[in-house]
């Protein structure tokens, strides 16, 4: 008994090495036998039954197991029976959910209480009077039956919370595969729908993707010893691949966003539809009619709040009607019908090579619906539709992007970049190029080697099959191959430099793709996550594609003065030591402004003051003139605090008399959130020489994020005596990627070999230990890590 409740648990030294269903079984039947053992038999009138996912013998270590204790109401020996199976479960500690009622009590306390509603639904019978087990379990499902117009929207609303809650299981890093949207919890909503006789049974991929879902829990189990957690977590993910079989932590990952999307599709899907009936019905005793069939294009109606296919309809004859009742949709706010959709995954034949320009027309109109498109796209892709009009979508599809930067899949990326660009199409001359773009512009993701490169490679693919001619699939091309362009030179590189303006007008080409660009980078951004996008970063790549546009319209690359009458102003300033803070147009931005006698390290003591702080340097441009330094920094304060002159000017004078330990307080500052960040895999840091911009080398550094990160960069330049211009800063996720714009002290660039690797090995040090890779070189660049 013993060995059996501590196999139960986790703890066992004895833990069964089977995975999935088997071991599922396994414990289940354990389970039963203790419980069994423990019952005894105390003759009829009472009953021990399994509810919940006990009762659907879907246990994993640690589970609570969920138990009634039936009984007739005749019997005067409940309490002694109750106890010579409670106690020993509780004794060894085994999580039990327990009751002890009549079938009345427990009918009348489900009525009362969802989740004990829904843990009657799969009542199982364990030990005692199977015919008062008999009764518990069909008096409940058929009270569940008639209740359906009260619980049902109850249950509906415990899946909407649960998933405002805690996110969706396809697109968060750690997914908690039971309660979040798409989960397990879902899929026994789905089956309680049916139970109600309102809905069929979950489909065969539903009730595949729960197994996926199941599997995966029963192994986050082992590993916690038995731990009521149930979320995938990053730290985890290569064990949990191996026990399961898969390739490794991606496909694991991939595996249960795609799992999740399914269940969670269908759970919409599947309400919608009992929402609707369950609204026809008040329609009908209340005199109502039912609704007319509507026309909504050509072989496309509404019929009951659905596009529905016309009766006269032939989906096998006309390929573009898949994109029609797509549109059709999106246009409308209707789903598109699960009898319509199923109907054209069965029959709807390949589309012709090149496409109809109707086709065409019909995808792009699509995808102009904006939000409305991406439920539409949703369906196409569950039914197989979507991979069928674009193949290469196969390569994108759950494709995870594992780290916190991308909130979604590959896939549901290009969906929402696709919605987020049709906001811009009348603000560009060439909206269907917009959206395609947008559409397409990570297809490459799925593919070997840079995707970029592999996008480019697809696009010439995909864009004759589309139908167009050679000259839009050129612009198509061109997007693809600077998608980044925009929002890397702006957060990147000093966008009052005439080098990155003209580097980028040169890469555009033309005004058309460099207007495409912008908009597609907003796109982009927006359905990237909440923090790649901000009025920061939209002004700084507004006035880039202004200068750009300027220069491709024939204007001169504008060369700012090396002081302007207000920077001269700041450095006029008698006092010693200067410190302002002024707000920027941007929310939660600050210019600080820091006037200073000239020294060496300068630079690295205003950014560790900084970041002592707690603010967020996004840029720092540095002046000199006369023995002074003008330091500029545009920083951001979170929590919408604003910064302190008094308490920047206090640490500064503390940091520049030796008597504040900058290094020391953000290095334990660092440990202190060490701690905090489990779920990291930093790489190697990198160091990146860049020579394409003017008289300046700009080195780039890209390393994990961590507190004084800039500081200790800067100050690893300093004592080299290289004097820092400017200091841009980019954070993408667990990484920044810092651009410092440097000269020797004679004024020239970095040029020297032996003297950049010198430099990259003093950047390397200050950033922890880290194992070396092969350099690479190439044309203007050298990388070092």
């Amino acid at each position: 008994m013993t060995d059996r409740l501590e196999i139960l648990k986790g703890r066992s030294e004895h833990l069964p090495t089977a995975t999935g269903p088997r071991l599922r079984r396994i414990l289940t039947d354990l389970a039963d036998d203790a419980l069994v053992d423990l019952f005894g038999d105390p003759g009829p009138g009472i009953a021990l039954v399994a509810v919940g996912g006990y009762g659907r013998a879907e246990p994993a270590f640690g589970s609570d197991l969920d138990l009634v204790l039936v009984h007739d109401g005749k019997r005067n020996d409940i309490s002694a029976v109750a106890d010579a199976v409670w106690y020993p479960l509780w004794d060894s500690g085994v999580g039990l959910d327990h009751s002890v009622r009549t079938v009345d009590e427990a009918i009348m306390v489900a009525d009362g209480n969802l989740k004990a509603a829904l843990g009657l639904l799969d009542a199982r019978h364990v030990a005692g009077d199977a015919t008062l087990a008999t009764q518990l379990a069909q008096r409940a499902r058929a009270r569940w039956r008639s209740h359906a117009p009260k619980r049902l929207p109850e249950l509906a609303e415990a899946v909407a919370e649960r998933a405002t809650r805690l996110g969706e299981v396809a697109f968060l890093l750690e997914p908690d595969l039971k309660e979040s949207r798409g989960g397990l919890r879902d899929v026994h909503a789905l089956h309680a729908l049916a139970a109600a006789w309102v809905a069929e049974s979950p489909p065969a991929r539903v009730i595949a993707a729960g197994q996926v879902l199941l599997d995966a829990r029963g192994e986050i189990r082992r590993l916690s010893r038995g731990r009521a957690h149930d979320r995938l977590l990053l730290q985890d993910s290569e064990s949990l691949a191996t026990m399961l079989g898969y390739a490794d932590a991606f496909a694991l990952a991939h595996a249960v966003a795609d799992a999740g999307r399914a269940i969670s599709w269908t759970w919409d899907t599947t309400w919608y539809r009992v929402a609707a009936g369950l609204r026809s019905v008040a329609r009908w005793r209340g005199g109502g009619r039912r609704p007319a069939r509507r026309p909504l294009g050509e072989g496309v109606v509404d019929q009951d709040g659905e596009v529905q296919l016309a009766r006269d309809v032939d989906p096998a004859k006309d390929p573009v009607l898949v994109l029609r009742a797509a549109a059709a949709a999106a246009r409308s706010g209707l789903p598109l019908g699960r009898y319509a959709v199923d109907r054209l995954a069965r029959e709807a034949p390949p589309m012709p090579d090149p496409w109809p320009d109707a086709a065409r027309d019909a995808l792009v109109a699509l995808l102009a619906t904006g939000d409305a498109a991406v439920g539409v796209l949703e369906s196409l892709d569950q039914v197989g539709l979507l991979v069928r009009l674009i193949p290469e979508w196969a390569a994108v599809r759950s494709r995870p992007q594992r780290n916190p930067y991308h909130r979604y899949t590959v896939d549901r990326h290009l969906m929402e970049a696709a919605a987020r660009a049709a906001a811009h199409t009348r603000e560009v001359d060439r909206p269907d190029l917009l959206l395609l773009g947008a559409l397409l512009h990570d297809i490459g993701k799925g593919f070997p080697g840079d995707h970029t490169d592999a996008g480019i490679v697809q696009i010439e693919r995909i864009g004759p099959r589309l139908g167009l001619p050679p000259e839009d699939v050129d612009v198509l091309v061109a997007m693809v191959r600077h998608h980044l362009l925009l929002g890397e030179a702006a957060t990147r590189r000093d966008i009052d430099d005439p080098g990155t303006i003209a580097s980028v007008a040169a890469s555009a080409g033309s005004v058309r793709i460099l207007t495409l660009l912008h908009r597609l980078t907003e796109a982009d951004s927006r359905a990237t996550g909440p923090t790649a996008w901000n009025a920061w970063k939209a002004r700084l790549i507004g006035d880039l594609v202004e200068r750009a546009r300027a220069v491709l319209g024939g204007e001169r690359v504008p060369s700012p003065p090396s002081l302007d009458d207000r920077q001269r102003g700041l450095l006029a300033l008698p006092d010693e030591h200067v410190v302002q803070v002024n707000p920027l147009p941007d929310e939660g931005m600050f210019e600080i402004v820091v006037v200073n006698a000239d020294h060496v390290g300068l630079l690295a003591i205003i950014a560790g003051v900084l970041a002592l702080n707690r603010l967020d340097i996004r840029r720092a441009s540095a002046r000199r003139n006369g023995g002074r330094a003008l330091l500029q920094a545009a920083v951001a304060a979170p929590h919408e605090r604003v910064p302190e002159p008094a308490r920047l000017l206090a640490d500064l004078r503390a940091a520049l008399a030796g008597t504040l330990d900058v290094a020391g307080r953000l290095a334990a500052r660092e440990r202190d959130y060490a701690g905090a960040r489990r779920w990291t895999t930093p790489g190697a840091p990198q160091v990146i020489f860049d020579d394409d911009l003017g008289s300046m080398t700009v080195i780039e550094v890209r390393a994990p994020d961590q507190a004084g990160v800039l500081y200790r960069i800067v100050r690893a330049l300093s004592g080299l005596r290289l004097d820092v211009a400017t200091a841009i800063v980019a954070t993408l996720g667990l990484d920044v990627v810092d651009a410092f714009y440097v000269r020797e002290a004679d004024g020239g660039p970095v040029a020297d070999g032996g003297r950049r690797r010198e430099i990259a090995d003093a950047i390397l040090a200050a950033l922890g230990p880290m194992e070396p890779i092969d350099r690479a070189e190439s044309a203007g660049r050298t990388t070092q890590t």
